[in-house]
């Protein structure tokens, strides 16, 4: 019998997951607000389905797996607020669901090591809204649930160098600061290995094997780019969006050995210089 996935909020990862799914014969039905992204989804071979008043019925009829990367918000996961009694219902019959959460989850580990076992200690309101999304999710009888708590994604379109390029990139400089980070192309495959050897109940840290301050990857951009190094800024001089200095808030290393040990994958990006390089060699 063929694989059908139904996915919410199908946007820049799960993108990343069909491109992989789609070749093997799968069916993917994708979730989208708006009328010119549905044009783009089948144009992809993905059935697009008008977010949140379309027509669901035939997906979840033949839904063998579901991936949720919709964002939470102050109700809590908005796929459960519509959807919930419905999901309920074909919950004991999938194969397979997967929640895209963050390492935002941790909280603030001062730049100390976190695997999946940590506690859940958020320090910022999205990071909160995220717990609570995650319970949401495990609190569904018979759900096959598999989360997935990503660090900071780059990958094609998404990474430092518009900024560098612009020269609108600045290296903000924070004592102890570090950051965890993850190619698109990463969390695609260990989605798909997931779904390959599934493991309800289990949780997975989705980053490279390198954390590492974040003005180090701006300078890396900017030498590979051929242009100077952005200056220093210190933090507290810093003018920064509530939400880019929410990121400041936390520091910690995220550990992804259950990705690798559990899951097999060898990540295609091990580290932030070989994704750069490959982007920047991508993009010609």
């Amino acid at each position: 019998m063929g694989k059908t996935l139904l996915s919410f909020g199908h946007g820049y990862s799960a993108q990343a997951l069909a491109k992989r799914l789609l070749p093997q014969g799968w069916v993917i039905y994708g979730t989208t607000r708006k009328a010119e992204k549905a044009d783009a989804l089948r144009d992809e071979g993905v059935i697009p389905v008008m977010w949140p008043d379309g027509d669901l019925s035939e997906a979840f009829a033949t839904a063998t797996h579901i991936l949720v990367s919709a964002g939470p918000d102050e109700e809590g996961d908005p796929v459960l607020a519509k959807l919930e009694p419905r999901i309920r219902e074909i919950a004991p019959r999938l194969e397979w669901a997967g929640y895209l959460s963050t390492t935002g989850v941790y909280g603030d580990h001062e730049g100390e090591w976190v695997d999946e076992s940590a506690p859940l200690t958020p320090a910022t309101k999205r990071g909160k809204l995220r717990v609570m999304a995650e319970t949401q999710w495990r609190d569904i009888d018979g759900l096959p649930l598999h989360i997935f708590r990503l660090a900071g994604i780059y990958g094609p379109g998404r990474g430092p160098f518009e900024k560098v390029r612009k020269g609108t990139a600045r290296r903000i400089i924070k004592e102890g600061q570090v950051f965890s980070r993850t190619h698109v192309e990463d969390i695609a495959q260990v989605l798909e290995a997931s779904i390959n050897r599934p493991n309800p109940g289990a949780a997975y840290n989705v980053c490279d094997n390198d954390p590492a301050p974040p003005q180090d990857v701006i300078a890396y951009a900017a030498e590979l780019l051929g242009l100077p190094v952005p200056p220093e800024v210190p933090f507290e001089e810093a003018e920064m969006s509530p939400m880019a200095r929410s990121f400041y808030a936390e520091s910690k290393k995220v550990d992804n050995r259950r990705i690798r040990e559990e899951l097999g994958v060898e990540l295609k990006y091990p580290d932030y210089r070989t994704g750069l390089k490959a982007l920047l060699a991508e993009a010609g």
